[in-house]
């Protein structure tokens, strides 16, 4: 059997087994050959050219086993290899994170948060960190800057100092243990945040792909909007005076603007539509945000 079948094979075990997906891969096939080409250690980007390889039964079996993994415990295939890719770039995972997936990754790579920055940008905000994916790439993006990386989550920042350590920024990179705000004090020209924001009702109806993530991360609240209110109450003062603020809302954006109806935001386009990532200033904050 070929690698090109054996994954076949496999995304179709996927699909008829209801695993849910969105963690990496939005498809049967897509996890399917991300597990087969980790089974055999090869890089998840060489598929075309190993897919007519032949497969021994020692490597059907390892590919076997880690797809019967998959659909028996119904973890995230980034818990069972330990390794997610956000823009192309690698971090470790395990689960005392969520699996890095932030649309703000993409707006990091692409530019489209470059025109709102000066070159007096130089200090930049990661909160509610994580495995620290988005201060990686955020220090990739910006060589001046030095990013303060914040997680309520001990667990979490263990796990996002083996990614800073991973890629060579623990001089730029400063992992902080803090209540939103209240071990960082800025001011910062540059705050990202992709905070939990999930509502009570689609918390209770996620799949277990996602309960398998720590809930802290995901839970919101019963409007999703908890600690996004306490978030956008205590940024401006944490803000230099052209800084803006970042924030993934993921689908809530209904709730978020019901919650702050006289805020004035740039909602970013993103590859999932213009609905899960906007832009504020602190200008607009002071004007309309919570009080």
């Amino acid at each position: 059997m070929t690698l090109i079948e054996m994954i076949e094979r496999m995304s179709a075990r996927l699909d008829q087994a209801g695993v849910s997906f969105g963690h990496g891969t939005t498809n049967a096939f897509d996890e399917a050959a991300w597990l087969a080409l980790w089974a055999l250690q090869l890089p998840l980007d060489s598929l075309a050219a190993h897919a007519s390889r032949e497969l021994s039964r020692a490597d059907q079996a390892r590919i076997n086993a880690l797809v019967d993994e998959r659909i028996t415990t119904r973890r995230p295939a980034a818990y069972l290899t330990q390794e997610a890719w956000l823009q192309g770039v690698p971090f470790y995972v395990d689960e005392r994170v969520i699996v890095p997936r932030s649309f703000i990754a993409e707006l990091l790579a692409d530019g489209t948060v470059d025109p709102w920055l000066s070159d007096r940008t130089r200090r930049v905000l990661d909160l509610c960190t994580g495995n620290g994916s988005l201060a990686v790439l955020a220090a990739m993006a910006y060589p001046d800057v030095t990013v303060d990386a914040g997680d309520l989550s001990t667990d979490a920042l263990e796990v996002a100092r083996i990614n800073v350590e991973r890629h060579g920024l623990t001089e730029r990179v400063r992992l902080v243990q803090s209540d939103l705000f209240d071990a960082l004090p800025g001011p910062y020209d540059l705050i990202l945040c992709n905070p939990p924001y999930v509502n009570a009702r689609s918390m209770a109806a996620l799949p277990p792909e996602y309960q398998a993530e720590p809930a802290l991360a995901l839970a919101g609240g019963d409007d999703g909007m908890d600690l996004v209110r306490r978030l956008l109450r205590d940024a401006p003062a944490r803000m230099s005076e052209d800084a803006v603020l970042v924030l993934e809302i993921g689908n809530e954006r209904e709730h978020f603007e019901a919650a702050f109806a006289q805020l004035e935001v740039v909602w970013l386009a993103t590859s999932a539509g213009d609905e899960q990532v906007l832009l504020v200033t602190r200008d607009a904050l002071l004007a309309g945000g919570p009080r």
